[in-house]
């Protein structure tokens, strides 16, 4: 078998729609698949968004510290956010860690981007290497429904958290991963 990129689609048959919310939608398609099925399954349309794997020139890494309601608790991760209708990757990347850190990038460079479960979500995830100049700081500006504590962690403390289950968010585990076999 030789992986490529992307293989036949399916091709959709109906589509009805059963959740409408601000950051996903649920709709229930029937598809005749590429393999000659015809099957019907629930999609979460997801806007896409960026997580920040955003480091010092010591590799110190900014970590997020926020309440995250699929756990009901607070959570240990990388600066993430939705991408705008019409904003870039880079754009996005910029405006996130500024909204939520008050750090402002110095570059901002995509590694690569995820998809959390293909089988569910059509969500893509950037994973953005961050340059930042602790020194070099910007106003922050929450969502309305939201509140972020951030601080710089060795990287070496990171990967342990991301070892041990301490950091376990797809995003984070993926950047510091990623990060670590491709980049450093």
């Amino acid at each position: 078998m030789e992986i490529t990129r992307h293989t036949a689609a399916g091709d959709i048959q109906a589509e009805r729609q059963l959740y409408s919310g601000h950051i996903f939608d649920i709709v229930q398609q029937t598809i005749h698949t590429p393999d000659g099925l015809t099957v019907t399954r629930d999609l979460v349309r997801h806007a896409p968004a960026v997580a920040l794997l955003a480091l010092t020139a010591d590799e110190q890494v900014l970590v997020n510290r926020e309440y995250r309601v699929g756990i009901n608790a607070e959570s240990f991760a990388l600066p993430a956010g939705l991408i705008d209708p019409g904003e870039s990757v880079e754009a996005a990347a910029r405006r996130e860690l500024q909204e939520e850190t008050g750090f402002v990038a110095q570059t901002v460079t995509e590694m690569t981007a995820i998809r959390s479960s293909e089988g569910m979500t059509d969500e893509v995830v950037h994973l953005m290497l961050v340059t930042v100049d602790p020194a070099q700081r910007a106003s922050k500006h929450f969502d309305q429904d939201e509140f972020v504590t951030s601080d710089f962690v060795p990287l070496a403390e990171v990967i342990a958290a991301v070892k041990d289950g301490r950091m376990a968010s797809a995003q984070t585990v993926s950047a510091v991963s990623y990060y670590l076999a491709f980049v450093r």
